[in-house]
């Protein structure tokens, strides 16, 4: 999605430190410090009226309610969002491995066999069609072999505020910048209600239903999905 993007935007997709992040951070993590981090990181590259799009985390929605004006646009894909945070089982499945002595490596290896990758309680749950096993190899790497890297994650799970997003809302009924909110309508992890929500408590919020995906709907239907943000991004310029 991202390299059809790029024939005509400029984009740019950090890093950040959910667990397939390379580099272990110098200071502990939380979904408050990535939003802060989310911050600094326009304020580094100088990035200012960007469009800032997320998919299943649902931080941006954090950052849109707190700095508007670093703003121009907001895109929310199939995230987080209201109560349901953790979201759906796998969510919970992982929160309650941060909290369990050894339950983080178990989990890692559990989805490091390939025959078990489908499960509902796994990567099953984000999509409808399996992901190669070079990506989620990818994906699975850091946590699998650097200790560090699986210290930051339990930081993250073990640091969630249940609030955080019923707060976040609220801030979303003034961001009063044009949002495209899209959803999977077969997602099994984000209500699909939700998207419903979100598109109508923003001021200019609209909703995008696509369908024969779930959560992760950048794997399932990329180029829909790039061809929808394109046309968001050239009527709202």
């Amino acid at each position: 999605m991202i390299a059809d993007l790029s024939a005509d935007r400029r984009g740019i997709a950090p890093t950040l430190p959910y667990g397939a992040h390379r580099r272990p951070m110098d200071r502990p993590i939380s979904p408050d410090v990535v939003n802060d981090m989310v911050v600094e990181f326009l304020d580094h590259v100088d990035l200012r009226d960007v469009t800032l799009v997320e998919s299943d985390c649902g931080r941006a929605q954090t950052v849109a309610a707190r700095h508007p004006e670093r703003l121009a646009r907001l895109v929310l894909i199939s995230c987080e969002a209201f109560d349901n945070y953790p979201p759906g089982l796998p969510g919970k499945m992982i929160a309650l491995a941060c909290m369990v002595p050894g339950g983080i490596p178990l989990m890692i290896r559990t989805l490091g066999l390939k025959p078990l990758r489908r499960l509902p309680v796994g990567i099953g749950a984000l999509t409808k069609r399996p992901v190669p096993d070079e990506i989620v190899d990818g994906w699975l790497r850091p946590l699998r072999t650097d200790k560090a890297i699986r210290r930051d994650f339990r930081r993250y799970g073990t640091t969630i505020r249940k609030n955080e997003l019923l707060e976040a809302a609220e801030g979303l009924r003034k961001f009063d910048k044009p949002a495209l909110v899209v959803w999977a309508t077969e997602d099994l992890m984000m209500p699909r209600e939700h998207g419903r929500r979100l598109a109508e408590l923003l001021p200019r919020g609209r909703l995008l239903e696509i369908e024969d995906s779930r959560t992760l709907i950048a794997e399932d239907q990329p180029e829909q999905l790039a061809s929808a943000l394109r046309e968001f991004i050239g009527e709202n310029r």
